[in-house]
């Protein structure tokens, strides 16, 4: 359970209340920088087939693919890096600034992918440089999402944080949505030949105007509420420790928060696996493993997407009302159980068949990253929160980040066109497994926060609430007490009869 701040006596005075205004531009900003991650996301994965073909072009087909996609997963193995770097920057400096310098790294290293020439013209320095870019893209991103939820956690009412947290991933989908649907009209519009020459470029150069209204919208966000009053406890308690270089207190996470980690590397495992084996690797699972028509299979799964967006903040709505464990175990339940019959359906050829394969793993999805923004801030103190969940997301996300590739691989090593969806059962195991282990954080302030509210009319709620839960904690406490007491007076007695029977102990 979430921990209130240690305070003496908490007053109305020490619940937060938040400003629409400044809630919404924290949400548009936060949404806005993710939704371009996965704009480029969507992009990398529709044009993978291209991309294999431009850089990697003495490939076999099936080779092309999965180098394309390697591209893509190895990018996944410095995003620690960035997590530590991120993470420790934004403990310290603050998570507005950290989130303003991401989204420009992300915004350049997107539009370079864009101008670099392909391997007819440089030979192989067009690989290397795409992987560089790739590198650069992994090493923000490592910051970015996790920098995002927090600053939409600690922002957002105790009573709303699922369904605010919810819009973060609805940007992730939006993103990916305008970026599939971008190369699929350009892919109609345009000859296979202009498209392979320079048509797949253009959708990496939006990234320069999303950039700079991503990066505007965040210039003009607030710091966060959590953030600030603990830059004015440290003031108060030691100002040189603000001249101290940021660090990362790797034995503080793993020796004072193991439970924490290991829960955040669960929830990040099952839902990301999921996320991109349907979001990354499917598209190139329905053109390069099952024939379909790579505009016949790209529209069903953005007709999808399209749904999820509908159901992703009705998921987080939920949430704040029957909490987050349940939309984890029934998420993972459904990934577990269906995603077999789901690639069957979508291995049958029949276009309803594909679309409803396609919708079974979308709703496990959905019920997966509707609570994970809301859900991974509230492990973690504010002090260390950023390093850890940074830390401990971009551990497991290494393992999620290579799916596309592995997923490919298996597919082609077993002739086994099913082998998907048996490594989307493992990580759902996993998910199951974490759902043991999760408290149930939804209507509670993040850990050791005090509360947030609406209103001062939530606030005074909210306290009554805390005020009720501090007696019962009481109750139960001198219950334990009572009973602790009973035992010890039978202790006690059993001592005497045992003293009184020896000689030289009575």
């Amino acid at each position: 359970m979430s921990e209130i701040a240690d305070t003496n006596h908490l007053t109305i005075t020490d619940v937060t209340v938040i400003e629409d205004s400044k809630l919404k531009k924290a949400i548009t900003a936060a949404a806005l920088g993710n939704a371009m991650e996965w704009f480029d996301f969507g992009v990398y994965g529709f044009v993978a087939a291209t991309v294999g073909k431009v850089f990697f072009p003495d490939a076999s087909p099936a080779v092309q693919t999965i180098a394309a996609l390697a591209t893509f997963s190895v990018p996944f193995l410095v995003r620690p890096l960035g997590g530590l770097f991120f993470g420790a920057m934004g403990d310290k400096f603050g998570r507005q600034k950290v989130l303003s310098l991401t989204i420009v790294i992300m915004a350049i290293s997107t539009f370079c992918i864009g101008i670099i020439p392909g391997y007819a013209t440089i030979g192989i320095w067009a690989p290397i440089l795409l992987l560089l870019c790739k590198l650069a893209q992994g090493f923000s991103v490592g910051g970015e999402y996790t920098g995002a939820a927090i600053f939409v956690a600690e922002y957002s009412p105790d009573r709303r944080r699922g369904f605010l947290g919810s819009w973060l991933d609805f940007g992730s989908i939006a993103g990916f949505v305008l970026g599939a649907g971008l190369v699929v009209i350009l892919s109609a519009i345009m000859s296979e030949a202009n498209f392979l020459s320079w048509g797949w470029r253009i959708p990496f150069f939006l990234a320069a105007p999303l950039g700079l209204i991503g990066l505007y919208l965040r210039h003009a966000a607030e710091e966060t509420p959590a953030f600030t009053e603990r830059l004015k406890q440290t003031e108060a308690e030691d100002k040189d420790s603000l001249k101290e270089r940021p660090t990362v207190p790797f034995a503080e996470i793993f020796r004072e928060h193991p439970r924490s980690l290991l829960i955040c590397i669960g929830m990040v495992l099952v839902t990301n696996v999921t996320y991109y084996m349907l979001l990354t690797y499917m598209p190139t699972y329905l053109s390069k493993t099952l024939g379909y028509t790579e505009d016949h299979g790209a529209l069903i799964i953005i007709a999808v997407m399209v749904g999820m967006l509908f159901v992703q903040p009705l998921v987080g709505f939920l949430s704040d009302r029957v909490g987050r464990r349940p939309f984890l175990a029934i998420g993972s339940t459904i990934v577990l159980t269906l995603s077999l019959p789901a690639f069957h359906l979508i291995a049958g050829g029949n276009v309803i068949g594909i679309f409803f394969g396609l919708l079974i793993l979308a709703v496990g999805l959905n019920c997966l990253v509707g609570i994970m923004a809301s859900t991974l801030p509230s492990l973690f103190p504010a002090r260390i929160r950023y390093s850890a969940l940074a830390i401990s997301f971009n551990i497991s996300i290494i393992v999620a980040g290579l799916t596309p590739t592995v997923a490919a691989w298996l597919v082609e090593a077993t002739e086994n066109i099913y082998m998907p969806a048996y490594y989307l059962m493992i990580a759902a195991l996993v998910g199951l497994v974490t759902t043991l282990f999760l408290k149930e954080t939804a209507n509670r302030p993040l850990y050791g926060d005090t509360p947030n509210a609406s209103s001062r009319k939530e606030a005074r709620a909210i306290l009554a609430e805390h005020y009720l839960h501090i007696e019962e904690s009481v109750d139960k406490i001198d219950e334990a007490m009572g009973e602790l007491k009973e035992q010890m007076d039978l202790l006690q007695q059993k001592r005497d009869r045992l003293v009184g029977q020896h000689p030289e102990l009575t």
